[in-house]
C-alpha cells in the first residue's frame, strides 16, 4: 500500500501501527514531514482500525507502506527491511529512516504462582512476552543499523509503563517485559551513542488504549489516574505523540538513555 507523497523529510518505522499510541504517533510524524512505515498485526475484526489509520496518513500527503504481520517473526521481519532497503536503495536515500517508535502490546497477563485454582504463567507465554514486547526493539534496532537504514541522527523510543516498577494483579509477565525494554534501552544508548544514534523509552500516564483494556481491573486504573493527575484527567495517546515529535528533532542529540515521563505529572503526585 503506498501513495504519491509531498516533499518529505524522511521516514519514521511504527512498530504497533494500527492504535493507541503507535496510530497517534504515526499521524503526529507525518504532519512533521515523515513518511511512514507501518508494522502491525491485527485480524479481520480489528483490520477497519489500520485501514482508517492508512487513510489518515495519506490525506496528510504522506507516503505510507503498513504491514500485517507477526514483528517478532524474523523471517517477516527480514522481509520487511528487504522492502524497504530496496525502496531506499531506488531513490538514492540511504539511511531515511529517521524515527523508530517501538509500541507493540502483545502479552500474557497470568499471576506467577497462583494460590487458588487457576493457570500460571508458562514458559512459553513468559518468552512470548519479553520477545513482542522487549526484546524485538534490539532485533529491530540492529537490523537497521546494520543495513545503514538508520545512521546518525536516528532517534529510537520504546513505550514502557509505570508497570516496569510497579506491582499490578496479573501484570508480572508484562512488567517484567517493561523492565527488561528499559534495559533494552539504556544498552542500546550507550552503543549507539558513537554514530549519533539516540535511544529513550517514553514512560506515558495512564492511557485509555486497546492494551490497557485487556488489564484485570483497567477502569480502576484509570480512575485513579484522573484523580492524582494534576491536570484532572488522563493522558491521551496524543499526548504522547506529540511529545514524541518534538523529540524527534536534531536539537535533541544529547538526549539520550532515558525513561521519559509523558503524564502531565502523575508520575509524581502518585
Amino acid at each position: 500500500m503506498a501513495a504519491t507523497s509531498t516533499s518529505s523529510n524522511g521516514w519514521a518505522l511504527i512498530l504497533g501501527s494500527s492504535s493507541g499510541f503507535g496510530a497517534a504517533t504515526a499521524l503526529e510524524l507525518a504532519r512533521s514531514g515523515l513518511d511512514i512505515y507501518g508494522v502491525h498485526l491485527d485480524r479481520k475484526a480489528t483490520m477497519p482500525l489500520a485501514d482508517k489509520v492508512v487513510a489518515d496518513l495519506r490525506a496528510l500527503g504522506r507516503e505510507v507502506s503498513f504491514f500485517n504481520l507477526n514483528a517478532t517473526d524474523a523471517t517477516k521481519r527480514h522481509e520487511v527491511l528487504d522492502h524497504i532497503e530496496l525502496k531506499l536503495r531506488e531513490r538514492q536515500t540511504p539511511g531515511a529512516v529517521k524515527v523508530l517508535f517501538h509500541s507493540l502490546a502483545f502479552g500474557t497477563l497470568k499471576p506467577f504462582c497462583p494460590l487458588e485454582d487457576g493457570d500460571g504463567i508458562t514458559q512459553a507465554q513468559m518468552e512470548m512476552t519479553l520477545d513482542v514486547m522487549a526484546n524485538s526493539l534490539v532485533y529491530w534496532t540492529q537490523e537497521l543499523v546494520r543495513r545503514k537504514l538508520m545512521v546518525g541522527g536516528g532517534r529510537i523510543y520504546a513505550m514502557t509503563s509505570e508497570g516496569s516498577t510497579t506491582v499490578w494483579p496479573s501484570y508480572g509477565p508484562v512488567s517484567a517485559a517493561k523492565a527488561a525494554l528499559e534495559a533494552h534501552c539504556r544498552q542500546l544508548a550507550y552503543e549507539l551513542a558513537p554514530v549519533g544514534i539516540t535511544v529513550n523509552a517514553i514512560r506515558a500516564g495512564v492511557t485509555d488504549t486497546p492494551a490497557l483494556r485487556k488489564i484485570p481491573g483497567c477502569e480502576a486504573l484509570l480512575e485513579a489516574a484522573a484523580r492524582r493527575n494534576p491536570s484532572k484527567r488522563i493522558t491521551t495517546p496524543e499526548d504522547v505523540a506529540r511529545c514524541v515529535a518534538a523529540l524527534a528533532r536534531p536539537e535533541t542529540a544529547w538526549l539520550t538513555g532515558n525513561v521519559l515521563g509523558i503524564d502531565g505529572g502523575e508520575h509524581i503526585a502518585g
